[in-house]
Protein backbone atom coordinates (compact mmCIF):
# COMPACT_ATOMS: atom_id res chain seq x y z
CA UNK A 1 0.00 0.00 0.00
CA UNK A 2 2.95 2.27 0.21
CA UNK A 3 3.51 4.64 -2.85
CA UNK A 4 6.55 6.27 -3.85
CA UNK A 5 7.96 8.84 -1.77
CA UNK A 6 11.93 9.61 -0.48
CA UNK A 7 11.99 8.60 2.64
CA UNK A 8 15.57 10.76 3.31
CA UNK A 9 13.81 13.75 2.84
CA UNK A 10 9.53 12.50 3.91
CA UNK A 11 7.90 14.61 6.57
CA UNK A 12 6.46 11.71 9.44
CA UNK A 13 3.15 12.28 10.17
CA UNK A 14 0.33 10.37 11.88
CA UNK A 15 -3.40 10.08 11.85
CA UNK A 16 -5.85 8.91 14.55
CA UNK A 17 -8.39 6.46 13.09
CA UNK A 18 -11.26 6.23 16.24
CA UNK A 19 -13.71 4.18 16.24
CA UNK A 20 -16.42 4.16 18.78
CA UNK A 21 -19.75 3.15 19.50
CA UNK A 22 -22.40 4.89 17.43
CA UNK A 23 -23.52 8.59 19.01
CA UNK A 24 -27.25 9.43 19.08
CA UNK A 25 -27.37 9.65 14.84
CA UNK A 26 -28.55 5.56 13.65
CA UNK A 27 -26.90 4.79 10.99
CA UNK A 28 -28.89 4.66 7.58
CA UNK A 29 -27.77 0.75 6.43
CA UNK A 30 -28.13 -2.24 8.18
CA UNK A 31 -26.74 -5.34 6.24
CA UNK A 32 -25.84 -8.62 7.22
CA UNK A 33 -22.36 -8.93 8.89
CA UNK A 34 -22.22 -5.70 9.51
CA UNK A 35 -20.82 -3.53 12.05
CA UNK A 36 -23.86 -1.27 13.00
CA UNK A 37 -23.16 -0.51 16.37
CA UNK A 38 -19.75 1.69 15.29
CA UNK A 39 -18.79 5.31 13.67
CA UNK A 40 -15.38 6.79 12.87
CA UNK A 41 -14.19 10.61 13.21
CA UNK A 42 -13.38 13.14 10.78
CA UNK A 43 -12.48 16.09 10.20
CA UNK A 44 -13.45 18.37 7.07
CA UNK A 45 -10.19 20.19 6.08
CA UNK A 46 -10.68 23.97 5.80
CA UNK A 47 -11.02 25.06 2.01
CA UNK A 48 -8.17 28.01 2.65
CA UNK A 49 -5.18 25.46 3.77
CA UNK A 50 -2.27 24.96 0.73
CA UNK A 51 -2.40 21.10 1.46
CA UNK A 52 -5.41 19.00 0.52
CA UNK A 53 -8.29 22.15 0.88
CA UNK A 54 -11.24 20.79 1.64
CA UNK A 55 -10.85 17.37 1.76
CA UNK A 56 -12.07 14.66 4.59
CA UNK A 57 -9.97 13.10 6.84
CA UNK A 58 -8.96 11.77 9.72
CA UNK A 59 -7.65 13.88 12.50
CA UNK A 60 -3.63 14.38 12.02
CA UNK A 61 -0.83 16.23 11.18
CA UNK A 62 3.23 16.05 11.72
CA UNK A 63 5.04 14.75 13.79
CA UNK A 64 6.72 16.80 16.10
CA UNK A 65 10.26 16.81 17.69
CA UNK A 66 8.57 17.28 21.11
CA UNK A 67 6.25 14.76 20.29
CA UNK A 68 6.90 10.32 21.60
CA UNK A 69 6.57 9.40 18.25
CA UNK A 70 3.82 8.68 15.91
CA UNK A 71 1.33 8.09 18.48
CA UNK A 72 1.50 11.19 20.64
CA UNK A 73 1.67 12.69 17.35
CA UNK A 74 -1.77 11.59 16.37
CA UNK A 75 -3.45 12.13 20.02
CA UNK A 76 -2.07 15.85 19.49
CA UNK A 77 -3.30 16.99 16.69
CA UNK A 78 -6.83 14.84 17.12
CA UNK A 79 -7.20 17.14 20.17
CA UNK A 80 -5.86 20.55 18.67
CA UNK A 81 -8.13 19.70 15.66
CA UNK A 82 -11.40 18.06 17.72
CA UNK A 83 -10.96 18.83 21.14
CA UNK A 84 -11.04 15.64 22.00
CA UNK A 85 -10.18 14.30 25.51
CA UNK A 86 -7.25 12.24 24.86
CA UNK A 87 -7.43 9.96 28.07
CA UNK A 88 -10.74 8.93 26.81
CA UNK A 89 -8.54 7.19 23.84
CA UNK A 90 -7.56 3.38 24.11
CA UNK A 91 -4.59 3.20 21.45
CA UNK A 92 -4.86 -0.13 20.18
CA UNK A 93 -1.72 0.49 17.95
CA UNK A 94 -0.72 1.03 14.43
CA UNK A 95 -0.60 -0.11 10.57
CA UNK A 96 2.18 -0.17 8.54
CA UNK A 97 3.81 3.52 7.01
CA UNK A 98 1.95 5.08 4.23
CA UNK A 99 3.21 7.04 1.59
CA UNK A 100 1.51 10.31 0.68
CA UNK A 101 3.44 11.97 -2.61
CA UNK A 102 1.83 15.10 -3.19
CA UNK A 103 2.88 16.13 0.30
CA UNK A 104 6.09 13.96 0.36
CA UNK A 105 4.94 12.42 4.23
CA UNK A 106 5.27 8.93 5.99
CA UNK A 107 2.31 8.70 7.23
CA UNK A 108 1.63 6.29 10.48
CA UNK A 109 -2.04 5.44 10.82
CA UNK A 110 -2.81 5.11 14.65
CA UNK A 111 -6.18 2.69 15.30
CA UNK A 112 -7.66 3.92 19.09
CA UNK A 113 -11.22 2.77 20.54
CA UNK A 114 -12.92 6.10 22.37
CA UNK A 115 -13.51 4.20 25.60
CA UNK A 116 -14.76 7.67 26.91
CA UNK A 117 -16.42 10.13 24.30
CA UNK A 118 -16.15 13.53 24.78
CA UNK A 119 -17.88 15.94 22.65
CA UNK A 120 -15.85 16.91 19.43
CA UNK A 121 -16.10 20.27 17.30
CA UNK A 122 -13.93 22.54 14.97
CA UNK A 123 -11.45 23.93 17.56
CA UNK A 124 -9.66 26.27 14.70
CA UNK A 125 -11.32 27.33 11.96
CA UNK A 126 -8.76 28.00 9.67
CA UNK A 127 -7.35 24.13 10.09
CA UNK A 128 -10.79 22.55 9.72
CA UNK A 129 -14.05 23.38 8.58
CA UNK A 130 -16.27 20.64 10.24
CA UNK A 131 -15.64 17.76 12.76
CA UNK A 132 -18.23 14.95 12.64
CA UNK A 133 -18.61 11.36 13.25
CA UNK A 134 -20.30 8.83 10.90
CA UNK A 135 -22.00 5.20 11.30
CA UNK A 136 -19.46 2.56 9.81
CA UNK A 137 -22.26 0.33 8.87
CA UNK A 138 -23.04 3.56 6.03
CA UNK A 139 -19.70 3.85 4.96
CA UNK A 140 -20.04 0.24 4.11
CA UNK A 141 -22.87 0.40 2.15
CA UNK A 142 -22.63 -0.38 -0.89
CA UNK A 143 -24.76 2.49 -2.50
CA UNK A 144 -21.92 4.69 -0.92
CA UNK A 145 -19.04 3.65 -2.83
CA UNK A 146 -17.91 4.76 -6.02
CA UNK A 147 -14.68 5.21 -8.05
CA UNK A 148 -12.91 8.32 -8.33
CA UNK A 149 -10.72 9.38 -11.79
CA UNK A 150 -8.34 12.04 -11.31
CA UNK A 151 -6.19 12.86 -14.27
CA UNK A 152 -2.60 14.41 -13.04
CA UNK A 153 0.57 14.61 -14.55
CA UNK A 154 -0.44 12.99 -18.00
CA UNK A 155 -1.94 9.96 -15.92
CA UNK A 156 -5.15 9.05 -14.48
CA UNK A 157 -5.46 8.08 -10.81
CA UNK A 158 -8.48 5.55 -9.74
CA UNK A 159 -9.37 4.90 -6.33
CA UNK A 160 -11.99 4.27 -3.80
CA UNK A 161 -14.31 6.67 -2.64
CA UNK A 162 -17.21 7.19 0.10
CA UNK A 163 -20.51 9.44 0.26
CA UNK A 164 -21.44 10.22 3.01
CA UNK A 165 -22.81 12.88 5.15
CA UNK A 166 -23.57 15.09 2.10
CA UNK A 167 -19.46 15.00 1.92
CA UNK A 168 -17.13 12.61 -0.46
CA UNK A 169 -14.44 10.54 1.38
CA UNK A 170 -12.18 9.85 -1.32
CA UNK A 171 -8.32 10.27 -1.26
CA UNK A 172 -5.27 9.10 0.89
CA UNK A 173 -8.59 8.76 3.44
CA UNK A 174 -10.37 6.73 1.73
CA UNK A 175 -7.37 4.40 0.93
CA UNK A 176 -7.10 3.80 4.15
CA UNK A 177 -10.92 2.79 4.68
CA UNK A 178 -10.84 0.62 2.01
CA UNK A 179 -7.41 -1.34 2.96
CA UNK A 180 -9.08 -1.40 6.47
CA UNK A 181 -12.19 -2.60 5.45
CA UNK A 182 -10.77 -5.10 3.03
CA UNK A 183 -7.97 -6.57 5.72
CA UNK A 184 -11.22 -7.13 8.89
CA UNK A 185 -13.65 -8.79 6.30
CA UNK A 186 -16.41 -5.82 6.43
CA UNK A 187 -16.45 -5.10 2.99
CA UNK A 188 -19.47 -5.92 0.88
CA UNK A 189 -19.65 -6.29 -2.75
CA UNK A 190 -20.34 -3.01 -4.42
CA UNK A 191 -19.64 -1.72 -8.09
CA UNK A 192 -16.26 0.05 -9.00
CA UNK A 193 -17.63 0.90 -12.60
CA UNK A 194 -19.42 3.59 -10.31
CA UNK A 195 -16.86 6.13 -11.08
CA UNK A 196 -16.58 9.97 -10.30
CA UNK A 197 -14.43 13.23 -10.50
CA UNK A 198 -13.40 14.13 -7.13
CA UNK A 199 -12.92 18.29 -6.70
CA UNK A 200 -9.68 18.70 -6.46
Amino acid sequence: MTRAVDPARARQAAVLILFGVLDENPADFHGTAVPDDLDLLFVERAATLNSHPGQIAFPGGGVDEADDGPVAAALREATEETGLDPTGVRVLGTLPQVGLPVSNFLVTPVLGWWDRPTPVDVVDKAESASVFRVPVADLLNPENRRTTVVARGGQVHRGPAFLVNGVVVWGFTALILDSLFNQLGWTLPWDSSQEMVPEV
